[in-house]
């Protein structure tokens, strides 16, 4: 034998010895957890991928852990198997994997009942079952002496949980039972020491202040009637406390209002009233105060400039009234701060006052100042601002100059005011703006072609990880505003690829259809209706993949209507009021010159932009809050002309 065949033999040689020892080291599966897990498969109605039964070694198995200890060498302590689109039961032969540590089956659709037994495992630490479709009612006797993480949110579970959970289950820090259909007075969470983290529904008694040991407590998006227990003073570890989305009514507690660990607190969307009354003094280091729709009464609190730490504020659809404190000019660390629909008044005051928090990024002044003046003075600087949202104001006066200073905007909402003359050229200069909202106004005159150029819907350059999918702008239908845009459309628009939504319908706008337009690749809507448009329909737009609503309807266009790509799905209503435009589906037609009618009672329109630049529904919803509606672009409709 020569020495490269020896050379083989001692590396096959080494290689096999070296397979022999890893085996070796694999803890083998035991039979009784290899049983049990044949029996739970059974009760599902598909194959779990990377389970291979011609494997007798379980251990293997796709979301199996295996303990590699001398004491329980081998026996299955973890199945996890989230977010795999198991459907079928829960099988009660998981009570034979004895050794249970970590049960994890959530975000799938698994239906029924749980077996009683599956709560009686004396070493199972997390249990999640959270996001399926399981019924009925929890066992009476829950025992898990080990757990610490207990998830069984988003079902349909009944009945109750047991006043004596946590004395059977006294290590547990993490409850969620939310999004479930437990009764009133279901839920008795009493001598739980350890419970750091709750998430609930049902009725929660004054017995919520014996959890000393609370850091987060959220029973948002309940039915929670009544008043807020007066408890808070007992939680002295409590860092976050939310009850958003229910009824709750009557004032807030002593115990909230001073209590000093205390970094966030979100009440929207109740009926809390009274007046708003922070300890400031005692709450020191709250960051974040959500009050928004409630019914709290009285001025926007000068108190509230105490709380230094402050970077979210939101009091927006309360009954306040008055006008922005001036001490609000100390808050320097705030970010967010949402007045809208609060009734205050004074916007020149406002904003002379706000410009001093350097920090401010986002501002929504909504549904106040009602006719007021905007103020023009130049002077005015918020350098830090990403968003500015004052719609539904009816503020006169014309695009203030002092907006030039914002250059860090994004999105910018003065929607239904009274503001006139021209648009500015430098509206185009906004290198981050992707969310422009100036619609029902008295603007007039042509489109600023500045408008084309805006960064980022040519090279998306939002400073934002997210940002809105969808973004919608909805014209006038007030009288008394005859002014309109003319001129024609800019063949540049094609350079944003990344809009989605362009709405110039019911101006004045003239010229033809560019061809450019095909450029914009993102394109979705499409509404040129009721202007003056005239030529044919450039035929690239039948490239346009995305396009799912077009509508050119009541113009001066002739010629044959593409015929191809998303065109073949448009409704005949598209292309309505184009005398000389030949249907779809029947030969050439012979060119014609025809002018429709259109009625002088036109109203003021200007564009639609949308941009997707994210997954996230709404700017603000990304950000910090979703604190104002979307609006829906019309599809298919045939306007008044």
């Amino acid at each position: 034998m020569g020495v490269p065949t020896m050379s083989l033999v001692f590396i096959l040689l080494a290689v096999m010895l070296q397979q022999m020892i890893q085996a070796s080291q694999e803890p083998a599966c035991h039979m009784n957890d290899l049983t049990a897990l044949k029996g739970f498969t059974k009760c599902l109605e598909q194959d779990i991928g990377g389970w291979n039964w011609s494997s007798s070694n379980c251990c293997s198995f796709t979301g199996i852990t295996c303990d590699n200890s001398s004491v329980i060498y081998g026996r299955v302590v973890g199945l996890e198997l989230g977010n795999k689109r198991l459907t079928g039961t829960i099988c009660e032969s998981l009570v034979g994997l004895e050794q249970f540590r970590i049960l994890n089956l959530s975000l799938n659709s698994l239906h029924g009942k749980i077996p009683a037994n599956l709560f009686r495992f004396r070493n199972l630490e997390v249990l999640d079952l959270s996001n399926n479709y399981l019924v009925g009612p929890l066992p009476s006797a829950i025992h898990l002496p080990s757990i610490k993480y207990l998830d069984l949110s988003k079902n349909y579970f009944s009945s109750f949980i047991s006043m004596q959970f946590c004395t059977s289950s006294s290590h547990i820090q993490y409850l969620d039972l939310a999004r479930n259909f437990f009764g009133e007075g279901s839920i008795y969470l009493e001598n739980c020491t350890s419970l750091q983290y709750v998430f609930l529904n049902g009725n929660v008694t004054d017995g919520i202040g014996n959890l000393s040991n609370l850091v987060e407590l959220n029973i948002s998006l309940n039915d929670f009637s009544g008043s807020l227990p007066d408890v808070f003073g007992r939680l002295r570890k409590l860092e976050s406390f939310s009850a958003s989305s229910n009824r709750l009514t009557g004032l807030l507690p002593a115990s909230l209002v001073n209590s000093a660990p205390l970094l966030r607190i979100d009440l929207h969307n109740n009926s809390l009233d009274g007046p708003i009354r922070i300890n400031c003094s005692a709450m020191a280091q709250v960051t974040s105060l959500h009050l928004g729709s409630n019914n709290f009464q009285g001025p926007v609190p000068a108190s509230l400039s105490s709380c230094q730490s402050l970077t979210v504020l939101h009091l927006a659809r309360n009954k306040l009234g008055g006008v922005v404190p001036f001490e609000f000019r100390n808050l320097h660390a705030l970010e967010f701060l949402s007045l809208g629909n609060t009734s205050i008044n004074n916007i020149s005051t406002a904003l002379d006052i706000l410009q001093h928090c350097k920090n401010l990024t986002i501002l929504d002044l909504g549904l106040n100042f009602y006719q007021e003046e905007m103020p023009s003075n130049v002077n005015l600087q918020f350098t830090s601002l990403t968003a500015l949202i004052i719609p539904f104001c009816h503020l006169r006066g014309s695009l203030p100059i002092w907006l030039s200073s914002s250059k860090m905007l994004q999105l910018l909402d003065l929607s239904w005011n009274s503001l006139g003359g021209s648009l500015p050229s430098r509206i185009g200069k906004f290198e981050y703006l992707f969310y422009l909202d100036l619609s029902n106004n008295s603007f007039s005159g042509e489109i600023p072609e500045s408008l084309t150029g805006l960064e980022n819907l040519v090279h998306k350059t939002a400073l934002l990880k997210e940002s809105c999918e969808h973004i919608s702008l909805i014209k006038s239908k007030e009288q008394g505003r005859p002014r309109l845009f003319t001129g024609p459309i800019w063949p540049s628009f094609g350079n944003l690829k990344n809009l989605h939504v362009l709405n110039l319908e019911e101006n004045n706008l003239s010229g033809s259809i560019p061809d450019s337009i095909s450029g914009m690749t993102s394109l979705e809507v499409l509404d040129l209706s009721c202007n003056n448009l005239s030529g044919e329909i450039p035929y690239s737009l039948v490239h346009l993949s995305f396009l799912s609503v077009f509508n050119v309807s009541y113009n001066r266009l002739y010629g044959d209507t593409p015929s191809g790509g998303q065109f073949m799905t448009f409704p005949d209503s598209s292309f309505d009021g184009n005398q000389a435009l030949c249907p779809r589906l029947v030969a050439p037609c012979q060119r014609k010159q025809i002018h429709p009618v259109v009625s002088p009672g036109k109203k003021m329109k200007i564009m639609d932009w949308n941009f997707g630049i994210g997954a996230a529904i709404g700017f603000l919803l990304c950000v910090f809050f979703c604190f104002k509606s979307g609006w829906v672009i019309p599809k298919g409709r045939v306007c008044r002309c």
